[in-house]
């Protein structure tokens, strides 16, 4: 056990859920301190107030590894599995990051389009998205091997291609370059309603997503107004895993349809997945920028933390 990532669980609570058919998501709440402002921007603030760039890290460019140039005087905020687009290719963030003040930072990312090599602009802006929930919790978990086995922050790339190469054929979203970025554009009326109805609530800090009563993760952040910036990336993310739901727990017959969870199980199952999450081991390593990278490792969990002067910027955790 972590006693800093248990005092994080143990300090928020599950509110009310909310659904959009298959997809439950709990709002995790915190304490009356998550509603001050956080010390550092998100990249889509920096990236908007023109004083933090995002390129290639050279004219030829190298696919696991980008440049952050942080020109402002606060840190910046880069989310795991927040996606970017544009330049050669587009590329996921493979662990959070807090880029600091005035600082030029290299960082480690995967690509998600495996059929493109060539420039489509100087630099990268963010998308409204994160990687998609079950792809994102198989590459922290091999980022989490890596870490512990060479200390490099490394994903599998082919195993990365080759999984978002088959659910854009169950989703019928194929492209040209095998871009994820396909299947959130062919199905954004769905993410859409779902970030239109999954909304926050005051003291969120926190989500926790589950699919037909199964826990999909969660993120928790050390500010509410980060949860409500990153919210709609986090949902459109497991939004896209509720349509390639291929769960086989149908009812049979001429009503068939997927079984209802009952709300008591519901909770009772995010609690077991919060604990067990607590309980875990944790493999510390040096950050990538500012603070403490804390990896959890036990079965069918793929989690980290973010932990900067003692304190939890972000945590998160995924079932396998």
């Amino acid at each position: 056990m972590h006693t800093l990532i248990a005092q994080t669980l143990s300090s928020v609570t599950l509110g009310d859920p909310s659904i959009v058919k298959t997809l439950t998501m709990f709002p995790l709440l915190g304490p009356a301190t998550v509603e001050q402002e956080p010390f550092y921007l998100t990249l889509d603030q920096a990236l908007g107030d023109g004083w933090t760039e995002i390129t290639e890290v050279s004219e030829q460019g190298s696919v696991p590894h980008l440049r952050v140039i942080n020109k402002g005087l606060k840190p910046v905020f880069i989310l795991d599995g927040e996606e970017l687009i544009g330049a050669k290719q587009n590329r996921v963030v493979n662990l959070t990051i807090l880029v600091p003040a005035e600082t030029t930072l290299t960082i480690p990312v995967s690509c998600v389009e495996a059929g493109r090599w060539s420039a489509r602009s100087r630099a990268f802006s963010a998308a409204p998205r994160t990687q998609y929930a079950a792809g994102r919790a198989k590459r922290m978990s091999q980022v989490t091997a890596s870490m512990r086995s060479s200390g490099e922050h490394r994903s599998d790339q082919a195993e990365v291609w080759a999984d978002i190469a088959e659910k854009s054929v169950r989703l019928d979203a194929a492209s040209p370059t095998g871009a994820m970025e396909e299947m959130f554009a062919r199905h954004s009326d769905f993410t859409d309603r779902c970030v239109e109805t999954l909304g926050p609530v005051p003291q969120q800090c926190g989500a926790l997503f589950m699919l037909h009563g199964r826990v999909v993760g969660f993120d928790i952040f050390d500010r509410a107004v980060t949860l409500r910036r990153l919210l709609p990336k986090l949902v459109r993310s497991v939004a896209m895993d509720a349509l390639d739901d291929r769960s086989p727990d149908l009812e049979a017959g001429p009503r068939a349809g997927r079984r209802r969870v009952a709300p008591a199980l519901l909770i009772k199952v995010a609690e077991h997945f919060l604990a067990v999450t607590s309980a875990a081991a944790v493999h510390q390593a040096d950050g990538v920028g500012m603070g403490r990278d804390l990896r959890i490792v036990a079965p069918k969990i793929s989690g980290a933390a973010l932990d900067v002067d003692s304190s939890v910027v972000h945590l998160s955790a995924f079932h396998l």
